[in-house]
This record gives structure tokens, C-alpha cells and sequence, in this order.
């Protein structure tokens, strides 16, 4: 038995890669939407454009997740995260060419955004079952907790910095996003790794819902993905961030921007902790814990009339956030055989952008119905009492002491 010790993460060159290629797609994704949002707001001055452009990219990750993962899982890994990146590439090119010769043609814009809507729903599937086949097993808690720092870290500095080009250069943030796009497909291409899944199983009905049948019949994953998706449900609290901002703690545009940073700083602090942590102990109670502590946070920022406490709210929110999803992705991509990791992944990564919009709409549709104040708190009581609820249904998760045990499995 080869007893040579793995390669320090941090020099794996492919995982290096890999998070630089990631984190660059995050930025320019976030930077995007922020830009496109922006300009279509300028051209119409209506709202409902601006759902608009969120449906146009969130859609096309609903229809297409079962192709998503199929794909991910019969071919080459790297070479599905490369065209992703080289469409988006095209994609930011056809959104300047739209708003230079028509800038009214939101349609036009729409249609585009489909089509990003796409790549990002191959992208998304292939990055989350690509790890495992980066690093080995035993490091692959820290390498979850580094690429989910990534990926809370393109959610900080996209948005900001989207908006600082378009204060300074107008249309040169689509040359940015093209640009980082471009990295992002380059490191995808340098990866030496042997990525292609071996003997793909044959085409099948029973292949396409593969995914499906194994999250059910596997109870850990079956826990992990269920109860994370239902505390995004009721825990939804990002929506309704502009009402609290204007009309409860009165602190306008700018304290908003603050209020929707906060859960990533806190992610992102939580996130390079776990980094340090070469093997948690404790992860089960500990996952249980985070989410009561994720209904506990919503809580206490619907109750909260001081901006400073709000703040600190948002932030154990999204800390206890980053704590879930650490150990759900951990959890979900070792438990799963690489065979099989595309196709769980599409619909881990499906229930959850599902259950962040429909959040967002429950928290709306309560607002409007009992007040915005009762509709958040009555989420954070549901998350924590869901919470409790899975901890009895589940008693493999909550038994579950290091993540690196999953491997013997």
C-alpha cells in the first residue's frame, strides 16, 4: 500500500485551477447580473423586467437539471466546465452587440440570458461533481470548504464590483465579465486530471432518473438534501431585504447594500475557518445545530429594530449557512459513486435554487398576507421546528461524527 502522504491542497494544481476557474465564473456571474439588471431597468423603468431577468436565467437550470446531470456524468468533467465558459464568452459578446445597434430590445436581451441561464445550469452541476475526482477523498472536506469560500467570495466582490464599473465605465463591465469568463475556461482546460466517467452506464429511463432514485433510497443524502432545502424555503429572508431596509430600520439604499453583504462576510469568515480544520469532529450534531441556529438568526432580525443587531443577525445567518451547506456538500458528494455524482448533483443543486426562489416568494406572499415582520419570524420558528423534526426522522446524520468516515461506506 502506497503510504506517500497526498499532496498539500493548496499545491494540487488542478484544485487550484479549479477554484481560480470557479471563483473567477462567480464573479463574472454576479457582475453580469448586476450590469444586465441595471441597463434593462434603465431602458424600461419597470420592475417587472427586472423578474423578468431572473426567470430568464433561473428557468433554463429547472428544465434542464435532469440533462445537466446525465451529462455530467457521461463526459469529461473539465470539458463540460470549458464550452460552459466559452458560452458565456459568447454570450456577453451578443449583449454588447445588442446594446450597442438596439438598446431597447429587451426582448433580445431575454433571450440571450436563456441561453446563460443554460451554461450556467451544465456549469453548476459539472463544478460540484468534478471535485471528488480532484482531490482525494480525505482532503475533500477541506476542498468543499474552500470552494464554497470561492464561491461566497465571487457572491461579495461580484456585485460590488459590477457596480463600481458601471459607475466608472458604462458598457466595460461586459468586457470584465468576458474577460474573467475567458480565465475561467482556461483553467478548465489545464487540468490534467482524467475526468471522463468510466463505463457510463447504458441509456436508459431508469439512467436519466438515476439521480432521483438514489437521493430516495440513500437516507443520509435523502436527510441532507431534504432538510437544507426546506430550511431555504421558510428561512427566505434576502427578498423582502428592501422593506426592512425602508420602511423598518430606515436605513436606506446604502444600508441595504450592507444588509445583503452580510451573509456572505459571514459565510466567507466561517468558510476559511473550516479550511483550517483538517477533520471536524462532531459534523452531525453539528449540521442539526447550524440549521437551528440558521431559524434562530431569521428570528432575531425579524425582531431586531437596530440596524447594528440586524446586521449581526444577517451575519450568523449566513454563517450558520456556510456551517449546512459544508457539511451537506461533503456529506451528499462522498456518499454518492462517481458514476452517479452528476445526476445527484443536478438534483441537489435544483432542489436548493428551487427552494431560494420559491423562498423568496413564500416570504412575499406571507408579507403581503399577515405583514412583513410576522412572515419572517414565523419562517425562522418552521426552520427550527422542520430542524428538530428531521433530527428525530434521521438518526444516521445526526450520528455521524467525522465526514472522512463516509469514505469506508
Amino acid at each position: 500500500m502506497d503510504a506517500t502522504p497526498p499532496t498539500p491542497l493548496l499545491r494540487n494544481r488542478d484544485f487550484l485551477l479549479f477554484i481560480t476557474g470557479r471563483t473567477c465564473n462567480g464573479i463574472a456571474v454576479q457582475a453580469l447580473t448586476v450590469a444586465v439588471g441595471w441597463h434593462v431597468y434603465q431602458i424600461t423603468r419597470d420592475p417587472v423586467d427586472l423578474g423578468l431577468v431572473g426567470l430568464a436565467q433561473f428557468a433554463p437550470a429547472l428544465a434542464l437539471f435532469l440533462v445537466s446531470g446525465l451529462v455530467a456524468d457521461r463526459i469529461d468533467r473539465r470539458t463540460i466546465l470549458m464550452i460552459c465558459n466559452v458560452v458565456h464568452v459568447i454570450v456577453v459578446g451578443a449583449l454588447l452587440t445588442i446594446l450597442w445597434q438596439d438598446a431597447s430590445a429587451v426582448w433580445a436581451i431575454l433571450a440571450v440570458l436563456v441561453v446563460h441561464g443554460a451554461a450556467r445550469s451544465f456549469y453548476h452541476t459539472a463544478s460540484q461533481a468534478i471535485l471528488p475526482n480532484l482531490v482525494p477523498r480525505a482532503q475533500f472536506p477541506s476542498a468543499i470548504a474552500y470552494s464554497s469560500s470561492a464561491g461566497k467570495a465571487a457572491q461579495l466582490l461580484g456585485p460590488a464590483l459590477g457596480g463600481l464599473l458601471i459607475a466608472l465605465t458604462g458598457d466595460g463591465v461586459y468586457w470584465v465579465t468576458l474577460a474573467l469568463y475567458a480565465v475561467g475556461g482556461g483553467t478548465a482546460a489545464a487540468m490534467a486530471a482524467r475526468l471522463r466517467v468510466q463505463a457510463p452506464e447504458p441509456f436508459s429511463l431508469a439512467m436519466i432518473l438515476g439521480g432521483f432514485t438514489y437521493v430516495w433510497a440513500n437516507k443520509l443524502v435523502l436527510g441532507a438534501v431534504s432538510i437544507d432545502l426546506l430550511a431555504v424555503l421558510f428561512g427566505g429572508v434576502m427578498g423582502l431585504l428592501p422593506v426592512f431596509a425602508s420602511d423598518i430600520l430606515h436605513v436606506g439604499p446604502d444600508g441595504l447594500g450592507l444588509m445583503r453583504a452580510m451573509p456572505a462576510v459571514g459565510s466567507l469568515l466561517v468558510g476559511l475557518l473550516l479550511t483550517q480544520i483538517a477533520t471536524p469532529r462532531y459534523m452531525g450534531p453539528m449540521f442539526f445545530g447550524s440549521l437551528v441556529l440558521f431559524g434562530l438568526s431569521i428570528v432575531g432580525f425579524s425582531l431586531s429594530e437596530t440596524f447594528w443587531l440586524s446586521l449581526l443577525a444577517l451575519g450568523v445567518y449566513g454563517a450558520a449557512d456556510m456551517v449546512s451547506v459544508y457539511i451537506r456538500q461533503t456529506l451528499v458528494q462522498i456518499a454518492t459513486p462517481d458514476g452517479m455524482r452528476g445526476r445527484v448533483s443536478a438534483v441537489n443543486s435544483v432542489s436548493i435554487n428551487a427552494s431560494n426562489e420559491l423562498g423568496d416568494f413564500r416570504a412575499g406572499v406571507m408579507a403581503g398576507g399577515i405583514g412583513t415582520v410576522p412572515a419572517v419570524l414565523l419562517g425562522g420558528v418552521v426552520t427550527v421546528g422542520v430542524t428538530v423534526l428531521w433530527w428525530r426522522l434521521f438518526p444516521g446524520i445526526r450520528r455521524i461524527d467525522r465526514l472522512d468516515d463516509l469514505v469506508e461506506r
